[in-house]
């Protein structure tokens, strides 16, 4: 399939820059909290196992997956969890605020590094998503790699235009930018350029399709450096946390991947009662080689 830089999201676009980010030059990365990886059953035939906690708000945050047992502890779920206190007493301001949560022991491949941005009042476009919301990005890159996307990197345009191509495209994903713009104009310093669903329904009103609108509380982006994808990022705003929702939605895959793993078909957004923690997972794991 042909893929370009060519979409349209109108004259809204064209009134700014356009830009996913939840990482600014004064966002901060919270401490950890002295605490080692541990088990819990969970489902029938699997367990559950955290990373180590960060302190978020007057809770914590804390990187999970389920394996399942009986299946050569075969990842079912990789998420984040956010304790029931973690949505009170967060940062304000206009900043957002970084953590870097500790991958569990058992975090299959190809993931590297888990991030929870804090956005107290979101980030462009402006009615879209600036509303208060958290981005929750799973890399398959390391963090020194991260680290590296940099605009003093000579290479930094040229890496950022480089983009995903054919069957590693999923299907009605495009970069958000404005007319005129290159990816690189849209590229986020230590995270890379964004793709958003066109079909996602906070978008449509923008598109030129306001009977299909609906506002942002989830939505799912992919992002990508280099000629590759990756992170995977659901975004939940605080809201709807708070409804303490059991939702499940799939995702639109590529036909190719560029690492052998297991690649998430559907992302889930939950409230755990027993646990006292709102789940947010990659899930319906899917290996390729």
């Amino acid at each position: 399939m042909k893929h370009a830089f060519e979409f349209r999201l109108s004259a809204f676009l064209a009134a700014g820059v356009v830009t996913l980010a939840a990482c600014s030059p004064d966002a901060t990365t919270a401490v950890q909290s002295p605490s080692s990886n541990v088990l819990s059953p969970t489902s029938p035939g699997t367990h559950l196992q955290y990373g180590t906690p960060v302190k978020l708000g007057n809770g914590n945050a804390r990187a999970y997956v389920v394996a399942n047992a009986r299946d050569k502890q075969a990842p079912v779920e990789l998420g984040i969890a956010l304790s029931e206190r973690a949505l009170d007493g967060l940062p304000g301001g206009s900043a957002s605020s970084m953590y870097l949560l500790p991958l569990p022991v058992q975090a299959p491949a190809p993931y590297e590094l888990v991030e929870l941005d804090w956005n107290p009042q979101g980030h462009p476009p402006a009615g879209v998503y600036t509303v208060p919301h958290f981005d929750f990005h799973f890399y398959t890159i390391t963090r020194a790699e991260r680290d590296a996307i940099t605009p003093s990197d000579p290479h930094y345009a040229m890496e950022a235009n480089n983009l995903p191509t054919d069957g590693y495209v999923p299907p009605a994903y495009n970069p958000l930018a404005g007319p005129g713009q290159t990816p690189a104009d849209v590229a986020v310093p230590m995270m890379g350029l964004h793709w958003e669903d066109m079909l996602s329904p906070e978008l449509q009103a923008l598109l030129g399709h306001p009977e299909n609108y609906r506002p942002f509380d989830k939505t799912f982006i992919y992002g990508s450096w280099n000629g590759q994808f990756i992170f995977y990022e659901p975004m939940v705003t605080r809201a709807f946390l708070l409804t303490k929702p059991d939702v499940s939605s799939p995702v639109r895959t590529p036909q190719l991947y560029p690492k052998a793993g297991y690649f998430p078909t559907s992302y889930r957004v939950t409230y755990d009662a027993q646990a006292k923690e709102y789940r947010i997972a990659l899930t319906g794991l899917v290996k390729h080689d």
